[in-house]
């Protein structure tokens, strides 16, 4: 008789374990979907100023006249006057092209205008691509020794750029993620929670702009992060 009852007994006590155990486990479940819908979006933003490290400079000018010959010898010889400026300034010869002329040749145009009193009109541009920024700032406070030369030039759009981006990539995205777990920090204690885990981060394009239009030699440098953090009790 009591070997019956005793093998009802441990069956029993199994089943009621067994029960416990999965009850435990189904809340822990629960618990976790609870915990896995609250979460926070937060963006972490770093900027940073550079100074460019490469610099376009085209300097352009034109001659008009009657005799295309005289006229091409007038673009030679300019064009030695402005390579021989640069070069005796600092700028090395690699670092300067010459490009090919542009000629207008207003006889065989029969719409031509009765303003333009020349034949032929030739437009000429020296570029210079170099890293030395400062040199070429320099030397745009002293481009009035090329009109001393008797070249009327003009300058087309300066190009300034950085080409440093992957140099300081790293740290702004460190810092930019560091800016928005400060955020998901703040949203936590405003809401009596704390932040958990990353569920997703995505990192946003790198954008380089001008800081302003009077220094276009100065670039702003600026990247946003976007991070989802899991929120715990």
């Amino acid at each position: 008789m009591n070997m019956n009852k005793t093998s009802r007994i441990i069956p029993a006590a199994l089943i009621a374990a067994a029960v416990v155990v999965l009850g435990l486990t189904l809340k822990a479940g629960i618990d976790n979907i609870a915990f896995r819908d609250r979460e926070v979006t937060v963006r972490g933003l770093a900027e940073r100023e550079v100074h460019a490290n490469k610099v376009t400079w085209p300097i352009t000018y034109s001659i008009a006249g009657n005799d295309l010959a005289t006229i091409y010898d007038r673009v030679s010889a300019n064009n030695d006057k402005i390579v021989k400026f640069l070069t005796s300034n600092g700028i090395s010869p690699e670092e300067i092209s010459v490009n090919p002329p542009d000629t207008y040749d207003a006889t065989s145009n029969r719409y031509r205008s009765d303003s333009f009193s020349y034949n032929y009109s030739i437009s000429c541009t020296v570029t210079v691509t170099t890293g030395k920024v400062d040199k070429v700032r320099e030397l745009l406070n002293r481009q009035s020794e090329l009109l001393k030369e008797g070249i009327a030039f003009s300058n087309s759009y300066i190009n300034y750029q950085f080409t440093g981006l992957n140099d300081i990539k790293p740290e702004m995205i460190a810092e930019a993620t560091k800016n928005a777990r400060a955020a998901a920090d703040q949203f936590a204690a405003d809401s009596e929670s704390k932040v958990g885990k990353i569920k997703t981060a995505s990192q946003g394009q790198f954008s380089i702009d001008d800081s302003d239009s009077s220094t276009p030699f100065i670039k702003k440098v600026r990247v946003v992060s976007t991070i989802v953090y899991y929120l715990e009790d």
